[in-house]
């Protein structure tokens, strides 16, 4: 049974970077076959997969977002991060940390989510 924890700061301003951590329990971000998400939803619109960082720790971007994304893991604390460079007022949106187990049981796990406003 995962559980899934988000931190870090609600408000960024504009051309600064967007920092959320998420705190992982019940499982190892290193058990294979899993990977570890994050995933937005800005007011009015639809669900975003932002990046990924898999079990072995290679990580995945969404093209719209991969020059200004870093997603990165600290084995050590079981959590992962997300960094988002240079944000705008377009970044403003809520912020999931998921979990998805590629192999059987196929867990499928969501954080509460965290709002982000991008402001000065």
């Amino acid at each position: 049974q995962v559980q899934l924890q988000e931190s870090g700061p609600g408000l960024v301003k504009p051309s600064q970077t967007l920092s959320l951590t998420c705190t992982v329990s019940g499982g190892s971000i290193t058990t294979n076959y899993y990977y570890w998400s994050w995933i937005r939803q800005p007011p009015g619109k639809g669900l975003e997969w932002v990046g990924a960082i898999a079990y072995s720790g290679s990580t995945y971007y969404s093209p719209s977002l991969k020059s200004r994304t870093s997603i990165s893991r600290d084995t050590s604390k079981n959590q992962f991060t997300l960094q988002l460079s240079s944000v705008t007022g377009e970044d403003t949106a809520v912020y999931y940390c998921h979990s998805r187990g590629r192999v059987a049981p196929f867990g499928d796990y969501w954080a509460q989510g965290t709002q982000v406003t991008v402001s000065s």
